[in-house]
């Protein structure tokens, strides 16, 4: 089956789903459980036009052009209708994670100032529980039953559209599509403004990237990466699980949806993965139908790469697409070529590679500062092996923050007509044009003789069976920091304390990255980790930790 055309510029990136109704109407679009151990589906055609339906609904209520509509649903039969609907009514989509915290989630909120809301029951109490940042709504929807706090509920929202195409708005060049929040796990929530542009780009480039076929079944863990599914003219397997927090995904679980379906694609984050393939491994699991599997979020070691890939058939691979939500895909690499190549040189303390920057960006390394750069200059560039901040340019790359003027200052440089990103990611190119991560610019260790950076080092000491993952964090004063490791235990693994640090630090002598570092420490209990990927540790809170214990002494 031939993919739909790219659409033409202008054209709202909802025009993917009704161009896959007409193309295939009756495959199947979404497939989630019933709530009674078996499984529901919506076609495409279908799907398009509930979202029709539904978006003549939303026109009645108020919700239009322009409309600033925040959604808190988790994937489901309501949620990809209701999304296509919002986009074809020309309304901004919100997409704020839940599980950034409460505080930080009405930050968001009252910062987007919203002119519609739509959520499921929990999120509408919490509206009336907390009201400040709700004061500019206009127009509510319950995505589920509606209780007492008025607005509309989505049964109603359909009752009161009608069937037939929606005339879809076609927006201007530029115009805003979404705001899409960062999970703030180092730094802040920051509002990333996506166009119709930068969304089509992002369907164009990872289906190209990743040769992903309409027809092809998918099984998303990760709610943005599942609105890409229907765009891309892909059937999506909605697991039985919390979206909030796929760490605690069950892992049979989603071998049975995986099986049941007969899924030829998946993404996860690294978390997620690590679970499933220590589950699938210890239970001798076989995918023989996955073509490929997609992780990101945050570095995929070596060994979770090795157990998932036990699982694969031979022709298939892990990839780990590197990007943000302010550019994504940046660049990408395969399991192949990890576990016969760039795995290795990682746990020798290179970083983690992380591929060849994808076609159509433009990848540069500049030297680190945390002082904003108004105006792109070559100058800035370091050479080619030299660690430095990553940055990207492309179709792919959003322009600006929203209601965030400073921060938008901080992570873009004017080049001419284009717009260049920050990734706030340090790394190097190596002779043979891939890039390497480094970790983030912000956890840098700034010590006496320079800086260390904790992707080399923790790739290093993550080698040790007994550590399930570690961390090193800086203690005392820019530039005089000292440099302390922490240890976390991998569970069920019975070796005494004092024999696992002398493991890490027999380890950490054999390479020139780590062999400085004195303060080894074991951290008592798991890591405090954000609550996105399950992926990200907080280093912040464990630099503290380690300076409230002393340990830099």
């Amino acid at each position: 089956m031939n993919a739909p055309a790219t659409m033409k510029p202008s054209a709202n990136i909802a025009s993917h789903l009704p161009a896959m109704a007409r193309l295939d109407p009756t495959r199947p679009a979404i497939i989630a459980p019933d709530g009674r151990g078996g499984w529901k589906t919506m076609t495409f055609g279908e799907l398009d036009a509930m979202s029709d339906r539904l978006a003549h609904g939303l026109a009645a209520i108020g919700v239009t052009r322009g409309a600033r509509t925040v959604v808190l649903a988790p994937p489901s039969f309501e949620f990809f209708p209701l999304v296509f609907a919002i986009f074809k009514v020309g309304a901004v989509m919100v997409a704020i994670d839940p599980g950034i915290g409460r505080k930080a989630l009405l930050a968001c909120l009252e910062e987007v100032s919203a002119d519609a809301f739509i959520g499921i029951p929990a999120a509408h109490l919490a509206r009336l529980l907390f009201p400040k940042p709700f004061v500019t709504v206009k127009a509510s929807v319950t995505v589920g039953r509606r209780w007492f706090w008025g607005g509309h509920s989505l049964d109603e929202v359909k009752a009161l559209g009608r069937d037939g195409p929606y005339p879809m708005v076609e927006p201007d060049k530029g115009e805003t599509a979404a705001i899409l929040f960062t999970s703030g796990s180092t730094g802040i929530p920051k509002g990333a403004v996506y166009s119709h542009e930068i969304f089509d780009a992002q369907v164009r480039m990872i289906r190209e990237a990743y040769d992903i076929r309409p027809g092809e079944i998918d099984l998303p863990t990760f709610p943005l990466f599942a609105l890409f599914d229907p765009a891309l003219g892909m059937t999506a397997v909605l697991p039985e699980m919390d979206f909030r927090f796929p760490a605690q995904a069950e892992p049979k679980k989603l071998i049975e949806a995986l099986t049941a379906h007969r899924c030829t694609s998946m993404f996860g984050s690294p978390a997620l993965i690590d679970n499933l393939g220590r589950f699938g491994v210890a239970n001798q699991v076989k995918l023989p139908h996955l073509k490929r599997v997609l992780s990101a979020g945050a570095p995929v070691r070596v060994d979770v790469l090795e157990k998932m890939s036990k699982l694969l058939a031979d022709d298939a691979q892990v990839f780990t697409p590197f990007g943000a939500t302010e550019s994504l895909p940046v660049a990408s690499i395969g399991s192949r070529e990890v576990l016969a190549n760039t795995g290795r040189l990682a746990m020798a303390g290179k970083g983690v590679c992380v591929g060849r920057p994808a076609a159509e960006v433009t990848v540069r390394v500049i030297r680190i500062s945390d002082e904003p750069i108004e105006t792109w200059s070559d100058a800035l560039l370091v050479p080619s092996g030299t660690i430095g901040e990553i940055t990207v340019a492309g179709p792919v790359v959003t322009r600006e923050y929203w209601a965030r003027p400073e921060q938008t200052k901080a992570a873009k440089i004017q080049d001419g007509d284009r717009v260049v990103h920050r990734m706030g990611d340090v790394g190097y190119f190596d002779d043979k044009g891939r890039l390497w991560m480094c970790g983030r610019k912000g956890h840098r260790v700034e010590t006496a003789t320079g800086p260390m950076f904790t992707t080399p080092v923790e790739e290093v000491v993550n080698q040790v069976p007994a550590v399930r993952r570690s961390a090193l964090v800086g203690v005392g004063e820019r530039g005089k920091q000292v440099p302390v490791l922490l240890i976390e235990r991998e569970r069920g693994v019975d070796v005494p304390e004092e024999q696992l640090l002398a493991d890490v630090r027999a380890l950490t002598a054999k390479h020139e990255t780590t062999k400085s570092i004195r303060s080894v420490h074991v951290f008592p209990g798991d890591f405090p980790v954000d609550r996105r990927h399950n992926a990200k540790i907080e280093r912040e809170k464990l630099a503290i930790w380690a300076s409230d214990k002393g340990l830099a002494g």
